[in-house]
């Protein structure tokens, strides 16, 4: 015989699975507005290029339903949702505001992770190259969001309880990626960092690139400040 106990767990098993259902597919719809997103854009973009004549990329390829890249210049953004679901950790400031003490479902959320590489990274098949994390995008069952970035990227939108996703949102934090990452520029390593290299290093260089290139080889990522490792 079916015990209360039983019945609470079957009731949390559905509880749970359909409201991470429901983050999930708002999660999908908002990536699929990326993409729409993005390639008004591009659009836009090859209008002002023939206007003023420039050649420099800027289009979107599509790897798959949860990933795309959007190559301009020398850079590629790449934007994946994350198919799972997550809740903020007890400790993240979202947890302690209103909206969330309310109701605790609303801390369930989908994820779109921005990273920034090189676009040489990808034509020269330099897998030792580094990416980097520049925001992330939470979205729950309300269609509310919350942004964790760097910089300009950051600072989008960080009232989890006001801010709902639309078009004029989405597209806020795809142009404020692309200029973070047009303003992220590639410094030279300090010289201590690269002064030794194997001859492995060297042979394979001329083939396949594997020496490792990123914006900040041989800094500290940290905030928005480069320091120089030791």
């Amino acid at each position: 015989m079916m015990t209360d106990n039983t019945k609470q767990l079957f009731t949390l098993l559905q509880d749970k699975s359909l409201l991470k259902q429901d983050v999930y597919h708002k999660t999908l719809s908002v990536f699929k507005k990326f993409k729409e997103i993005i390639h008004t854009i591009a659009t836009e973009y090859a209008e002002h290029s023939k206007q003023n004549g420039t050649m420099i990329p800027f289009q979107l390829k599509e790897n798959s339903e949860f990933e795309m890249e959007l190559h301009f210049g020398g850079d590629i953004l790449l934007f994946m949702m994350h198919t799972n679901i997550f809740e903020f950790s007890r400790d993240h400031e979202v947890m302690k505001t209103p909206y969330i003490r309310e109701n605790k479902k609303r801390s369930y959320c989908g994820v779109i992770n921005i990273y920034n590489f090189l676009a040489d990274s990808f034509k020269y098949n330099r897998v030792n190259d580094l990416g980097y994390l520049i925001g992330r995008v939470f979205i729950n069952n309300e269609m509310h969001y919350f942004i964790e970035g760097k910089r300009e990227i950051g600072f989008l939108y960080q009232n989890f309880a006001t801010s709902i996703v639309d078009e004029a949102s989405v597209r806020a934090i795809i142009e404020s990626s692309i200029g973070y990452t047009l303003n992220f520029d590639l410094l030279t390593p300090p010289f201590d960092a690269v002064k030794e290299v194997t001859v492995y290093d060297i042979q394979t260089t001329s083939d396949y690139m594997k020496l490792r290139t990123g914006k900040r080889l041989g800094f500290k990522f940290q905030g928005d400040h480069d320091e120089i490792v030791d």
